[in-house]
C-alpha cells in the first residue's frame, strides 16, 4: 500500500508530506497507482524547488519522497500542495485498497 502523510503546521497550512511504499495494484512497472502517485509527487517537487525556488529539505529514494517546507513558505506553496492533496485524495477514493492519506501537524 502507498502511504501519503502530509504534515500541516498547528493553523492548518500544509508544509510538506512523506510519501512511501508501493501500491501492489500491479506488478512493479505496470502499476498505475504508483505511476500517478509519483508523477504528481515528482511534479509538485520540481514545481516548488525548480520553479518557485522555495527553499525545501527533499529526500527521494525508491519507494519513498520525502518534502519539508519552513512554515513562512506556507503561503508561497499553497495552491500546490492543496493541488496534490486533492489529486491524491481522488486517488485514495478510487484505489481505497491501495493508498492512504494521512495528517500529521509538525
Amino acid at each position: 500500500m502507498t502511504e501519503i502523510d502530509f504534515y500541516t503546521g498547528k493553523n492548518g497550512d500544509l508544509l510538506g508530506f512523506h510519501v512511501h511504499g508501493h501500491s501492489g495494484y500491479a506488478e512493479e512497472g505496470e502499476d498505475i497507482v504508483c505511476a500517478a502517485v509519483s508523477s504528481a509527487v515528482y511534479l509538485v517537487i520540481n514545481t516548488i524547488t525548480d520553479v518557485i525556488h522555495i527553499d525545501a529539505e527533499v529526500e527521494i529514494e525508491d519507494g519513498e519522497a520525502v518534502l519539508r517546507i519552513l512554515s513562512k513558505h506556507a503561503a508561497a506553496c499553497r495552491e500546490i500542495l492543496q493541488g496534490l492533496k486533492l489529486h491524491l485524495l481522488s486517488l485514495e477514493e478510487q484505489y481505497s485498497n491501495f493508498i492512504i492519506v494521512k495528517y500529521t501537524e509538525v
